[in-house]
């Protein structure tokens, strides 16, 4: 089977630190602060979309600014629901390492696709609504444990990274628009 070829993966700790989970809500606030003054920049999905229809072409540096923001979005995301205790770098890539290839935009891509990419993620978007649901309880549960052991549960650690793993799979797909092949329905 082919693998999909944008990636994720979130290194696993052996132990949490129980006072920054604790607090996890409070710590966050600076770099979700960050996160929102850069990140509607990023938001020029159309703007992309309008390129590689008329022009067939993506940019490399706005591909490279793209991809930036989206591994920041990841590490705080890892760091939010409790899956990495250091603190989101704005650059440095930690222990979550997101890989999207750039495309070939004459090869990789159908200048048509931009147009229905979108509609085509709606079956993705509604699983994803519900799992996010289940991530959220997920997270709880892992607050708790981390608080009396220390430890992110792993079977949660894997779910939660799965879930993140499928959204940045739509996200690469519907928004990012770096490549045609339908993201699968799988956590894996």
């Amino acid at each position: 089977m082919k693998q999909y070829p944008v990636n994720l993966k979130i290194e696993y700790s052996e132990t949490s630190n129980k006072l920054t989970a604790l607090f996890r809500l409070v710590l966050i606030i600076p770099i979700i602060l960050t996160l929102a003054l850069i990140a509607p920049a990023e938001a020029f999905s159309l703007a992309i979309a309008l390129m590689i229809l008329f022009r067939e072409k993506y940019p490399k540096w706005w591909f490279d600014w793209n991809v930036s923001i989206t591994k920041f979005i990841y590490r705080i995301a890892a760091y939010g629901l409790l899956m990495r205790d250091e603190y989101p770098s704005t650059e440095d890539e930690q222990a979550v390492q997101v890989d999207i290839p750039y495309p070939d935009t004459k090869k990789d891509l159908n200048r048509w696709m931009p147009l229905v990419k979108w509609f085509l993620a709606i079956p993705h978007f509604i699983a994803l609504v519900f799992m996010f649901i289940a991530v959220v309880f997920c997270t709880i549960f892992a607050w708790f444990a981390i608080l009396f052991t220390g430890r992110y549960p792993r079977g949660i650690f894997d779910f939660v990274e799965g879930f993140l793993r499928w959204s940045l799979r739509v996200n690469a797909y519907a928004f990012l628009l770096t490549t045609d092949q339908y993201p699968p329905f799988k956590l894996g």
